[in-house]
């Protein structure tokens, strides 16, 4: 109320605000704005004492046609008043925090599912907005009222940029933000799929804040715990238009001057996607809204990888001063493991960059038809790099003691997807540590288990030479190949991965075995001995021939490194197991007598091969197998070429 004029208008407002008749009420709510600043809230609050509740509330009713007498022709008039006076009102705090503005959001929501493109819905996103920040009632009571179905439902329809997607995507930030996830991502995993598309448009599209305010509330619904049913939806929705829309507002962050912070959220951004549709997604064409050309389809995957690479330098940087030089307080470890969590988001990335280059087929044609050879020459490089950052923060973790850490176990994890596609790449530094790295263990772990796991397809690479065979020998690395390999075997569930893992160890072993003449072998390893026992329970049960071949072939090895009378005295054998070392090798016997082998299956062929060659080695000193699989069925001593 300012001027003298104005305020005397705005008292008789106010009389008739207070009158007894709807009319006069009416009249005075009609005349009001005229009087009343927006800024002003203590006006406000006169005005909203002076009109009452419940006046407001019948003015709703009427509105939306919830009264008998139904508003007449004035209805729509009614509800235009109605929503832009509670809008106004509730940019007062008190009076949006109040029980009375809650209970007007069911019909506000209804209101907004009648009336799509009417120029009531801009106050009605307004009012919600106010509502729900302003009383956690508020939002749930919008959540209960099917709010997040309506959201979802017009957010790809209203205009890019507006207000009204402004406080669209806000609402639904805050529902998923204070909201119990398990029951908000069960229930609305398609119309939060719908959200992802339409603000991912924005995202693609905007040049200022709200795109920002996009990547937050993309990040927030994709990274949740919870949200394996989004990422369902969101693979089968008929387009993937939404992806390419990521790719093209993560490209616009990634590559322009904005804070870390926005920067690592994308990366967390561009993490979910892959997980989404596949590592393909980092490759692709870039249409950049403030420019006419179209960026390299392989711009992408160098922001990426660039981005990740400087997150990983910083953040093992930042781990080792924490852990090793600054005191160890509550808010320290708090540091770390947020720190440990990004690690682990880069550590993903440069994984995935890792299976996108390999699954190329290392053909330089195939590899040059989908990115530049600049470009590849720059990743590579770039991989390179950082496998050494990382291997120097492990060789600084093991000067101070550490053995166990899941960002440890992460960069264990890197390192062995790189190295099963260069083998041979860090040499020197890997030969060094590899002894370590295969003793660090996970958090949750009582031993070493994932950190084998994860370099298993390095190390039967490496151990197809005799050099890496050495290593392994040298520094007693084979028994923690062993051990997981019997741990693999004992889980007796594996899936269909742990099945992959577990014939890599076994070539791994293979590999040892058939090399134990030219390297230093310790031949009477009682590890040997508890994997003999660990094969039978792998090929007992089975009609796989590729599992009872490859388990014959390296028990058959094994038994040319000792003896029957040996083995029997040893304190993890019994008579019993002789019984199963004779049945696993009969079979496999019987196998080839009776051609159940394929002709292309060379590989099984091969371990027969095996099979036979170390069988003539050993069978005088194991009488007892011997008797037993000479007298099983077939038995085929014969070249197979």
């Amino acid at each position: 109320m300012e001027e003298e004029g104005s305020s005397s208008g705005a008292d008789d407002c106010l009389k008739l605000l207070r009158g007894e008749r709807d009319e006069q009420r009416l009249a005075g709510l009609l005349l009001v704005t005229k009087f009343c600043n927006k800024d002003d809230h203590t006006a406000i609050l006169k005005v909203y004492d002076a009109v009452g509740p419940q006046f407001l509330h019948r003015l709703l009713r009427t509105g939306t046609g919830k009264r008998s007498d139904g508003g007449g022709d004035n209805r729509d008039t009614y509800l235009q008043l109605s929503i832009t006076v509670l809008a106004a009102f509730c940019r007062v705090p008190q009076i949006a925090a109040s029980e009375d503005m809650v209970t007007k959001i069911p019909l506000i929501i209804e209101t907004m599912s009648r009336e799509t493109g009417s120029p009531i819905i801009q106050e009605c996103y307004e009012f919600l907005f106010l509502v729900s920040t302003a009383n956690e009632e508020g939002v749930k009571t919008l959540y209960k009222s099917g709010g997040l179905n309506v959201l979802a439902s017009q957010m790809m329809i209203l205009p890019d940029g507006s207000h009204m997607i402004e406080h669209a995507m806000r609402l639904v930030q805050i529902i998923v933000i204070k909201l119990p996830s398990e029951r908000v991502y069960s229930e609305h995993p398609t119309d939060l799929s719908m959200v992802v598309a339409a603000v991912a448009k924005q995202f693609a599209l905007l040049q200022n804040a709200l795109k920002f305010e996009a990547l937050h509330l993309l990040s927030a619904i994709l990274s949740n715990g919870y949200s394996a049913h989004v990422y369902d939806a969101l693979r089968l929705m008929e387009n993937d238009v939404w992806s390419t829309n990521m790719r093209i507002g993560i490209v616009a962050i990634l590559q322009n001057r904005v804070a870390p912070s926005h920067k690592l959220q994308a990366l967390v951004l561009a993490e979910c996607v892959i997980s989404i549709v596949g590592e393909g997604w980092l490759i692709g064409e870039i249409n950049l809204t403030d420019s006419e050309d179209s960026l390299p389809a392989d711009r992408c995957i160098v922001l990426v990888l660039e981005s990740s690479r400087v997150e990983i330098a910083v953040l093992l940087n930042d781990l080792a001063y924490l852990k090793y030089e600054a005191s160890m307080a509550s808010s320290n470890r708090e540091d770390i493991l947020v720190k440990q969590r990004n690690l682990g988001v880069a550590f993903s990335l440069v994984e995935k960059i890792i299976k996108l280059i390999s699954s190329f087929g290392g053909e330089e044609s195939t590899i040059n038809a989908v990115i530049s050879e600049s470009t590849f020459t720059k990743i590579i490089s770039g991989l390179n790099e950082t496998i050494v950052v990382v291997l120097d923060y492990l060789r600084d973790t093991k000067k101070h003691g550490q053995m166990k850490g899941d960002d440890l176990l992460a960069a264990v994890r890197l390192i062995g997807s790189y190295l099963a596609e260069a083998p041979d790449a860090s040499k020197d530094k890997v030969t060094e540590l590899l002894g370590y790295m295969l003793s660090i263990e996970g958090e949750d772990e009582l031993r070493p288990f994932y950190s084998i796991c994860f370099l298993l397809p390095m190390l039967c690479q490496i151990t197809l030479k005799t050099g890496g065979c050495k290593i392994l020998a040298s520094s007693g690395a084979f028994r923690e190949v062993v051990g997981c390999l019997i741990s693999l075997i004992d889980q007796n569930n594996y899936t269909s991965e742990d099945n992959g893992s577990i014939f890599l160890a076994c070539d791994t072993i293979l590999n040892l075995l058939l090399k134990r003449e030219q390297i230093k072998f310790p031949s009477d390893d009682p590890s040997f001995i508890r994997l003999l026992v660990a094969l039978s329970h792998w090929a007992e049960g089975t009609d796989d021939a590729s599992i009872i071949m490859m388990a014959s072939s390296i028990r058959s090895l094994i038994l040319d490194l000792t003896s029957e009378e040996a083995l029997l005295n040893h304190p993890d054998f019994t008579s019993g197991n002789i019984g199963s070392l004779s049945k696993i090798i009969g079979r496999s016997f019987a196998m080839c007598g009776q051609d159940l082998i394929s002709d292309d299956a060379k590989a099984e062929v091969d371990l027969f091969q095996i099979i036979t060659s170390a069988y003539s080695s050993w069978a005088d000193r194991f009488p007892r197998i011997r008797q037993t699989v000479e007298t099983a069925g077939p038995f085929p001593f014969r070249h197979i070429s």
